[in-house]
C-alpha cells in the first residue's frame, strides 16, 4: 500500500468517516506533500510528510506558536508514519490575486500578521538564526549556483570576496532585534480568506533571527516583483505598525543587507532543487532572484566589487546557459 492510501484510510479513520472526496492539494520543495479530504459538509487538510525526511515534530511546535494568527491549527498526528491532519485554510494563495489595485491591501494585512507573529514571546525557544547557519545558507550560492549550475571555476580572490561579503551579511543579520521569524514569509506561503486575516503556511523552518527577514522575504519575493516606491511605502508602514524602535535609515540598510543573504541563499537552493530535487521549475525565478542582489548590492559602495563581479561575470554566464538550454 502506497503511502498517501495509508494517509487516506488513516485520515478517513480519525474522522470517522466512511465516504469523502480525496484530492491532491500541492507537493512543495520539500518532500511533504498535501492532500484535501472533504465531506458534504467541510474539509481537512491532510500531510504526508516522511519522517526520514521531515520533521513533523517541530511543524507542530511551531504551530502551538502561531494561535494569534491564522495560520492551520494540527488536529491529530502520527509522528512515527509522518502523518498529519490539519484545519483547512483554501486555496487562495496570495501570488494570482496579487495586481497594482489589490496589492496595498493584501501586503498591509501581510504586515500586520507579521508583526503579530514577531510578538512571540516564546520565539528564543526555536532554533538560532545564528552564524553557522547563515553561512550554511549561503554556501549553497557557492556550491550548486556557481559551481554545480553555472559551472564556475572560482579564483582564490573571488572565494576571499566571497567569504567577506558573507561575513557583513552575518554581522548586518546577528545586529538586528532577534525576533520570531517564519523563514519564506512570501506570495506562495500566505493565503486570503474573506472575512479573516491571512493565512500563513509553510512555517515549519521557523526560527529566531533578525527582524528584517520576514518583511524582506514578503515584499522583494522571488515570484513577483515591485516599484521601490511601493517596496518603500510598505516598509514604512511596518516601521510605523511595529512594536519596535526602529530608525528609518539604519533599517534601509539592514533590509537589503537581509535581501543579500536571504537572495544568494534562494538562488542556490533553487539550482539545488534542480540538481539533486529534479524540480527544474524554480530554474525560472533565477533572473528575478540575481535582479534583486545586483540592485541591493549596488547601493553599497563597500559591496561594489561583488556587485561588478556578478554584472560582469555572473549574470554573462547565466545569459549564455539560457540561450544553450
Amino acid at each position: 500500500m502506497n503511502r498517501e492510501t495509508l494517509l487516506k484510510n488513516w485520515s478517513m479513520q480519525q474522522l470517522g468517516l466512511s465516504q469523502a472526496n480525496w484530492s491532491m492539494v500541492s507537493g512543495d520543495a520539500s518532500f511533504r506533500r498535501y492532500f484535501r479530504l472533504q465531506d458534504s459538509k467541510q474539509s481537512w487538510i491532510c500531510v504526508d510528510a516522511p519522517p526520514e525526511h521531515e520533521n513533523s515534530e517541530q511543524f507542530i511546535k511551531v504551530a502551538s506558536m502561531l494561535n494569534k494568527v491564522n495560520a492551520p491549527k494540527v488536529l491529530v498526528s502520527d509522528l512515527e508514519q509522518g502523518f498529519m491532519l490539519l484545519t483547512d485554510l483554501g486555496d487562495r494563495l496570495y501570488l494570482p490575486l496579487l495586481n497594482d489595485e489589490s496589492a496595498d491591501n493584501l501586503y498591509k494585512k501581510a504586515i500586520d500578521s507579521l508583526i503579530e507573529m514577531q510578538r512571540i514571546e516564546s520565539a528564543d525557544l526555536l532554533p538560532a538564526y545564528d552564524e553557522k547557519l547563515l553561512n550554511i545558507e549561503m554556501e549553497l550560492f557557492r556550491d550548486w549556483f556557481l559551481k554545480e549550475h553555472l559551472q564556475l571555476k572560482l579564483s582564490a580572490d573571488e572565494n576571499l570576496m566571497l567569504d567577506q561579503l558573507f561575513k557583513w551579511l552575518t554581522d548586518s543579520a546577528l545586529e538586528q532585534p532577534q525576533v520570531f521569524v517564519h523563514r519564506d514569509y512570501h506570495s506562495r506561503n500566505i493565503m486570503q480568506i474573506d472575512g479573516q486575516s491571512p493565512g500563513i503556511i509553510d512555517f515549519q523552518d521557523a526560527v529566531h533571527g533578525a527582524i528584517t527577514y520576514d518583511l524582506l522575504s514578503l515584499l522583494r519575493d522571488c515570484y513577483i516583483e515591485w516599484p521601490a516606491h511601493r517596496v518603500n511605502d510598505w516598509v514604512n508602514y511596518f516601521v510605523e505598525q511595529s512594536d519596535w524602535e526602529l530608525d528609518k535609515a539604519q533599517l534601509e540598510q539592514w533590509f537589503d543587507w537581509m535581501g543579500l543573504q536571504r537572495h544568494i541563499k534562494v538562488a542556490g537552493i533553487f539550482a539545488r532543487l534542480n540538481y539533486r530535487d529534479g524540480k527544474p521549475g524554480y530554474l525560472k525565478d533565477l533572473p528575478l532572484t540575481l535582479k534583486y542582489i545586483v540592485y541591493q548590492a549596488k547601493k553599497y559602495p563597500q559591496l561594489d566589487e561583488f556587485s561588478q563581479w556578478v554584472q560582469q561575470k555572473v549574470l554573462p554566464k547565466m545569459d549564455s546557459l539560457a540561450q544553450i538550454q
